[in-house]
């Protein structure tokens, strides 16, 4: 399935893997609106009308690449929110799986925040709506561990706002070559923001 035939397709060839790929990167270098097609089928050594194959609009290479990071985000951590065991062990689990997910897909998840005003309206709306249900997870689970009693008493919701600010900000000073692991950052977050009850 490719772009063109409607909804977020799932990447099953090659040259689709690397249009979503180039694009990613392009997007995230020179933005959206600086990006060409003809830029896009330069950096692919392609004709720009091939690319029509593959893709009916920019807008919906956009949509693809956004909408399918923001998916796959949810399919990695709220599982992880949503399963057994105590709350609070399930948030710090979020926290090391959405840092996960980050290190591996910093630019597309990067895209889903920098690059949301550049999708039409309908589309913008519905990604925003899975993005809240995204956060609306993480409040669930501060709310249990709240209850629980092994976190101490903190507004919800700007906790929230907190967390994922901080994690989706570390697409932008992350290097697998730093000092820090993920596992280790995700360790320090945990400590940061999730304070037990004193």
């Amino acid at each position: 399935m490719t772009v063109r035939e409607a909804g977020v397709p799932s990447v099953t060839r090659p040259r689709e893997a690397e249009l979503l790929r180039v694009a990613t990167g392009m997007f995230c270098e020179r933005g959206f609106h600086a990006t060409s097609m003809q830029d896009l089928a330069e950096a692919l050594r392609m004709n720009r009308g091939s690319l029509y194959h593959y893709i009916a609009s920019k807008d919906d290479l956009l949509w693809w690449i956004v909408s399918g990071a923001l998916d796959r985000l949810r399919a990695q951590v709220e599982p992880i929110l949503a399963g057994d065991g105590p709350a609070i062990e399930r948030l710090h689990g979020a926290i090391a799986g959405h840092l996960t997910f980050a290190a591996a897909h910093g630019d597309e998840l990067a895209l889903v925040q920098i690059e949301l005003r550049s999708l039409s309206p309908d589309r913008r709306a519905d990604l925003i709506e899975r993005r809240d249900a995204y956060e609306r997870q993480w409040r669930v689970a501060l709310e249990a561990a709240f209850e629980e009693g092994s976190l101490r008493p903190t507004d919800v919701r700007l906790t929230g706002i907190a967390i994922l600010s901080a994690c989706n900000w570390f697409t932008q000073w992350y290097r697998p070559e730093g000092t820090l692991t993920v596992e280790q950052i995700a360790i320090a977050f945990a400590d940061i923001f999730l304070s037990p009850q004193s």
